[in-house]
């Protein structure tokens, strides 16, 4: 049997919208599968964490602007780049570690 379990920041998502995410995780995993007996076996479970438990790009998530400061760090660090990195070594060397100030 198939335990999908999904992280959410509380109260980001209604219940109806929780119960329609569920649904459509059940949905992809009956196809998947290719049976419609499956759906009675598949379980998902939904956890809702508090926000003051989740972190961005090790700095604490505040909401929409969180998506924001993160699409510009990368979009930052995308500019940067002298070709397209493939592999962990190349990932290192063309944008390495940073040394944070204490």
């Amino acid at each position: 049997m198939p335990f999908v379990n999904v992280k959410l920041v509380e109260g980001v998502f209604s219940e109806a919208e929780k119960h329609r995410l569920a649904k459509a995780l059940t949905d992809v995993l009956v196809e998947f599968e290719g049976s419609e007996a499956f759906r009675e076996v598949v379980w998902v479970l939904i956890e809702e964490l508090h926000p003051d438990g989740w972190h961005i790009g090790g700095r604490p998530w505040e909401g929409p602007r969180s998506l924001t400061a993160t699409l510009q760090k990368s979009k930052t660090i995308v500019e940067t780049l002298d070709g397209v990195p493939q592999t962990r070594a190349e990932w290192a060397k063309a944008v390495p570690v940073l040394k944070q100030q204490p």
